[in-house]
């Protein structure tokens, strides 16, 4: 273990024990996994030898005015605070526009922090001061400046890996907030389960979320892709729409639903996406072509 890692977790578990101060009763703060926090402590005396999962939770933030409830969902990385949190606020009192607003805010303030600043209970204390005016102002229609200069905005595309993608449910929520987004890209079934995700960083960070939201644990980014835009980032999309993509699978192997993917068919998509050294960085492995 290195000294920075060493320093980060502690930082966390420091910063935990804050947060779970701030907010003391059942059900506030709710740790992705229970046992996040008791793994990293065993982490750093030595008794674990594997690197625990990152710590991830939600704190339930009661706003006085108006009276709504604001959900901040939190991830931090093992190199944090010397990376940068993930951080998503959600209400269901918010359109979308104003959701993203709100977090395109709180994002552009946690900014303002420098490599080793602890910002989570900053965070929470910038939601309770300027959440209110985003709930206010929700039904207000602003009319758009004659003179507004263009907007840049930050063009995402993430690449998803996951053990596997079988139930129907978890497939149709998927495509659901898919297509409820203004996102495009693909959803391959099966083992392993394989998603792409491209738009704005905001829709794109909202799929994200909420697909893994509350219990998808088998889950992680493996790599994304950004870039500065100042139009609708139409001619960076590589797909029209999100999509299942479904391939050839190889057997079931005894059970029913445990079908693996042919990769040498991902392959040949990918490649017809010019995207083929994403293979590597989803499976650790050179990139082959699919036998004929």
């Amino acid at each position: 273990m290195s000294a920075s890692l060493k320093e980060s977790l502690q930082l966390q578990l420091l910063e935990m024990e804050m947060v779970f101060s701030m907010f003391p009763n059942q059900g506030e703060v709710k740790l992705e996994d229970v046992n996040a926090l008791t793994n990293i402590k065993r982490y750093l005396e030595g008794t674990r030898e594997a690197l625990p999962p990152n710590i991830e939770f939600v704190i339930s933030l009661q706003i006085e005015e108006p009276k709504v409830t604001i959900d901040l969902q939190v991830t931090m990385p093992h190199s944090y605070p010397y990376v940068a949190l993930q951080l998503f606020a959600r209400s269901s009192e918010l359109d979308r526009q104003q959701q993203l607003l709100l977090n395109q805010g709180l994002t552009s303030y946690i900014g303002t922090f420098d490599p080793g600043e602890l910002c989570v209970c900053a965070a929470i204390q910038w939601l309770q001061d300027n959440s209110a005016s985003y709930f206010l102002n929700r039904k207000l229609v602003c009319e758009p400046s004659t003179q507004a200069k263009p907007v840049k905005n930050t063009f995402l595309r993430m690449w998803i890996y996951s053990h596997h993608i079988y139930q129907q449910d978890l497939r149709k929520k998927i495509l659901e907030v898919g297509k409820r987004l203004d996102v495009t890209g693909f959803c391959m079934t099966g083992k392993p389960g394989i998603i792409c995700v491209e738009g704005f960083k905001d829709h794109c960070e909202e799929f994200w979320h909420t697909i893994r939201y509350p219990s998808w644990k088998h889950i992680s980014c493996k790599h994304a892709e950004s870039v500065e835009t100042e139009g609708d980032g139409k001619d960076l999309r590589l797909f029209h729409s999100f999509e299942e993509l479904l391939l050839e699978a190889h057997g079931d192997y005894g059970l029913r639903n445990d079908y693996h993917m042919n990769l040498g068919q991902f392959l040949e998509f990918l490649k017809k996406h010019k995207r083929e050294h994403v293979f590597q960085i989803l499976f650790g492995i050179e990139s082959k072509s699919s036998e004929s």
